[in-house]
């Protein structure tokens, strides 16, 4: 739609055209519409379905996650098991260090080597004695506690007794069981008839667990397996499983960086967090006592009040997938209730995410279709509007050839020839009319009657008095340089000056009233009102200045004339408008301002300055400006006395 308010050049005034739809909205419209009409219920169908279909693959992603999460829980516990209990069948165990150590030794390790989440391995026997081997790649604890060698991937730890007395020794191996270094440990005290899992096993006859609590030796939240051996001997095979490392077995960030897995003991108490720093809080917590509560946890993970309540309600199935909100956001969840050889009974697995996390990957398909529709629509839109301006462009191309002429500008016409031949009369006169202005142009002051037009001046005899800054410009001894040179050379001259300082003038927001001879006439404040009229006008008079200065520089390289120019500047009172006959008018001022203002030019010759202005200028910029006092002097013409000024900058 177009609402054009056009100036009227006549009146000054505005008048509001027609209101009207252009050719182009309206083929627009049609097309957008039909194409609209068939392709939005069709794409948004396909979106609702899609996102039904999107929400179903979530839950069964999220029971496929919980599976795999759950066989890889019970496959940490497993192998820690498994490790005890073939280790407590084989007969070298049974008898105490150092008899059979390196059997026993080698036992181990292969114990560690074939499950990498266990901590470690190891037997108490009743005389103190004791034989551990941990695993120092995955758990880099241990290596700095040990200050082991940088390439150790496993320890082993001997306890004997020489002559009652217990002596600790470290064994260092590499990934593929080779010895590395042997070190001698004075300060360690630990006996194992101590430890709660030597107690635990021998007081339950069976295979059980102790735990969590945290590690003595490497500081973490553990869980120990431990079973006595076979025989009665009072020997006792431990394993320990890092919760560290079973929360990265429960991680499910590989689906949402908003995922979490979370294991609760018998009592409902949060153990295991896949987040490294909530599991760091917990273990701080356990080592002192305490319980982190659901509101600290909370802090870190949002999820964590709604997923401890279906945790401890144990009302879910295994497997089962429920939907809860997070502030405002949907999440799913799963739990498990995990078993290992009818130890950790109570012990509840869950894994929670995002609900648009899990089904983001068909959400950004479905958006991409409806991109894809939307682009289609686009297209449709655009091949209309291209079709529409195939139709209307020369017309438009004609009516700003028009306004082109209304603003007395002169470009290259954009007018091509068009299949409707009617336009193209059209565009002829158009050209015919712009070729006439444009010649009549060069011989009028072309941006002066833009700006009269503008200011809605243009009445015939209209003038008024008002305040206005004038500037003339002369060059020293133009008649002796138009003698030495030729008219062409001497008009090229002038041409390139006039030029240049057109230029300045009206990057000024000043007006060249007249060209007299090789002098300029220029004024502010008229046809257009200029509050920093005085301001502007000084700042043009010195650019004037450096430009011609640096033309004379170009010119004396060139062995062509130097135009070394006076200026003068007044600001005052004046009467402005339109002056002359009926038939032939001249925009101009009148009046002691203008007078005053040339006679200042003139005086540049008795005094050798540059620009020379009244006391009025300095008046009222001398804040902005340097001014160097000349004296007081009479001007030719007006009565009393005018104090002048230089402007230096």
């Amino acid at each position: 739609m177009e609402h054009r308010i056009e100036p009227s050049p006549a009146t000054g005034t505005t008048e509001a055209a027609d209101w009207a739809f252009p050719l182009r909205l309206h083929l627009s419209v049609i097309i957008v519409g039909l194409l609209a009409c068939t392709a939005l219920p069709l794409v948004w169908m396909a979106y609702t379905q899609g996102r039904v279909t999107a929400l179903s693959a979530g839950e069964a992603q999220m029971r496929q996650l919980g599976m795999r999460t759950i066989e890889d829980y019970r496959n940490v516990f497993a192998g820690g098991y498994a490790a005890i209990e073939t280790t407590s069948a084989v007969p070298q165990m049974l008898t105490p260090p150092p008899q059979d150590l390196l059997a026993k030794q080698n036992l181990l390790l292969h114990a560690l080597k074939s499950s990498l989440r266990i901590d470690g391995v190891y037997a108490g026997y009743a005389d103190g004695t004791y034989i551990q081997a941990t695993n120092i790649a995955t758990n880099p604890t241990w290596r700095d506690t040990l200050n082991a060698p940088a390439d150790a991937a496993f320890a082993v730890r001997t306890i004997t007794k020489v002559i009652g007395i217990p002596v600790t020794t470290w064994r260092f191996f590499d990934k593929d069981t080779r010895p590395l270094a042997r070190r001698a440990d004075r300060d360690d005290i630990f006996d194992p008839r101590s430890r709660p899992w030597y107690h635990a096993a021998l007081s339950e006859g069976q295979t059980t667990s102790v735990g969590p609590y945290i590690s003595a030796a490497t500081n973490y939240l553990t869980l120990t397996f431990a079973t006595p051996a076979v025989g009665g001997s009072q020997v006792v095979i431990g394993a320990d499983v890092m919760l560290v490392t079973l929360g990265e077995v429960v991680n499910v960030g590989t689906i949402s960086k908003e995922a979490h897995g979370y294991v609760f003991d018998n009592t409902g108490r949060l153990i295991v967090h896949s987040d490294p720093a909530v599991m760091a809080k917990l273990r701080d917590n356990i080592r002192r006592g305490g319980l982190l509560s659901v509101a600290d946890i909370a802090r870190a993970d949002p999820a964590i009040p709604a997923v401890t309540n279906l945790a401890q309600g144990r009302r879910l199935p295994d497997g089962d997938v429920v939907r809860f909100p997070v502030n405002g956001r949907e999440h799913l969840a799963q739990s498990f209730h995990a078993e290992v050889a009818g130890m950790l009974k109570d012990y509840t697995v869950v894994i929670a995410a995002p609900l648009d996390d899990l089904v983001g990957p068909v959400e950004r398909t479905l958006r991409r279709n409806l991109a894809a529709a939307a682009a289609f629509l686009a297209a449709g839109a655009i091949a209309a509007i291209i079709i529409s301006r195939l139709i209307s462009r020369s017309l438009y191309a004609l009516a700003d050839e028009a306004r082109q002429l209304g603003n007395l500008e002169f470009r290259q016409s954009r007018v091509s020839h068009s299949w409707i031949s009617e336009v193209n009369a059209l565009g002829k006169a158009l050209g015919a009319a712009r070729d006439a202005i444009r010649t009549f142009s060069l011989y009028v002051p072309r941006e002066l009657v833009r700006r009269i037009v503008i200011a809605g001046q243009s009445a015939i005899g209209s003038a008024s008095r008002q305040e206005i800054t004038v500037l003339f410009t002369d060059i020293r001894e133009f008649t002796t340089i138009s003698e030495r040179h030729s008219p062409e050379d001497v008009v090229a001259l002038l041409s390139t000056y006039f030029e240049a300082l057109n230029v300045i003038v009206e990057r000024h927001g000043g007006t060249i009233v007249q060209y007299i001879g090789d002098s300029i006439f220029a004024m502010w404040n008229a046809p257009v009102r200029d509050e920093q009229h005085v301001e502007n006008a000084c700042r043009c008079a010195l650019s004037m200045k450096a430009a011609i200065d640096a033309m004379n520089a170009s010119n004396r390289a060139a062995a062509r004339p130097e135009l070394v120019t006076r200026f003068g500047l007044h600001t005052g009172p004046a009467v402005v408008g339109s002056v002359g006959a009926e038939t032939r008018r001249q925009y101009t001022a009148i009046g002691d301002t203008v007078n005053i203002g040339s006679r200042l030019e003139g005086l540049n010759r008795d005094y050798g300055t540059s620009i020379l202005v009244s006391s009025a200028i300095r008046d009222a910029v001398e804040e902005n400006f340097t001014f160097m006092p000349i004296g007081t002097v009479s001007v030719r013409g007006r009565t009393g006395q005018t104090e002048l000024y230089e402007l230096r900058g």
